[in-house]
């Protein structure tokens, strides 16, 4: 049995328009048991927090580890996952449940891998699950080392990777409606190529927080999602606040006084509210 800890991610820059993208790490997560079995080819998967959730992720993301290894004709796998990042609503749900199921599974065989194989695992498995576009490499390395990560989506090169030193609280308004990053409107998104690529040149400079808001419009526009809960909080004394991933959540960062009041003007929106923290520490073995 091997057991891991992945936590959760936010948008600096989504990759979808350029290929290249930013992220940040999150104090969100996941968690994952994997348990071999002598049963070469029996997979079964369970996602506690969501049970109604398609597993598809998970098992293709332990057969990558297993074929990897060359031990698929020798193991079954059983995989529970259990976490407290909302599915679908754009805070890496599915970056962070396979790095920590491809570490579990790294884990349970008693293994060694790179970190960033690791993470290639993952992101393999994604795109063959069909639940990513570009492979969110980006949020994928934002969720498994931490910190603030500039990457190349398309290389899966990580470019960047710094430590979020800054006293601030994240703040998260979670729509009730899933918006799943594959549904997203490939075409529209792309036509904003050359703007994106002005935004992640902010990024790869270090100004994440502009990064984060300039992307949050310019992906809120394109993916039909209303700006209100971004302009709110930064009327209410956010510092950055912009839409994540594919959405339909917005971040909002926050000096820790002003925490209360953003989610005072963001209560009429409805939804969830989540109070968390940036996540500066890489994904474990627990």
């Amino acid at each position: 049995m091997g057991k891991a800890l992945a936590c959760g991610a936010g948008t600096v820059v989504n990759a979808i328009a350029t290929g290249l993208g930013s992220a940040f790490g999150l104090a969100l997560w996941t968690k994952a048991e994997v348990n071999l079995l002598n049963e070469p080819g029996f997979f079964e998967e369970k996602i506690l927090n969501d049970p109604s959730e398609n597993t598809g992720l998970i098992c293709t993301t332990a057969k990558r580890v297993l074929n990897h290894f060359g031990f698929e004709r020798e193991y079954g796998v059983r995989v529970i996952t259990d976490s407290n990042i909302p599915i679908s609503r754009g805070l890496k749900s599915s970056s962070v449940a396979a790095n920590a199921v491809a570490l579990a599974t790294v884990d349970a065989l008693k293994k060694d891998l790179d970190d960033l194989d690791i993470v290639r695992l993952g992101v393999d498995a994604a795109l063959e699950a069909g639940v990513t576009i570009t492979g969110a490499f980006d949020d994928a390395c934002a969720s498994y080392f931490g910190g603030f990560v500039v990457t190349d989506n398309v290389k899966k090169i990580l470019i960047k990777r710094q430590q979020v030193e800054e006293n601030l609280a994240v703040m998260i308004h979670v729509p009730v409606k899933k918006s799943p990053t594959k549904e997203s409107n490939i075409k529209r998104i792309r036509a904003m190529k050359n703007y994106v690529e002005h935004i992640f040149n902010i990024a790869l400079n270090g100004d994440y927080k502009t990064a984060i808001t300039l992307n949050g419009l310019i992906y809120s526009a394109v993916l039909g999602f209303s700006t209100e809960a971004t302009v709110r909080a930064l009327e209410a004394g956010a510092v950055s606040a912009g839409l994540t991933g594919t959405g339909p959540a917005t971040i909002a960062l926050c000096p820790r006084d002003i925490c209360s009041d953003v989610e005072a003007c963001w209560l009429e929106l409805g939804g969830e509210i989540i109070r968390t923290e940036f996540n500066n520490e890489k994904a474990k073995v627990i």
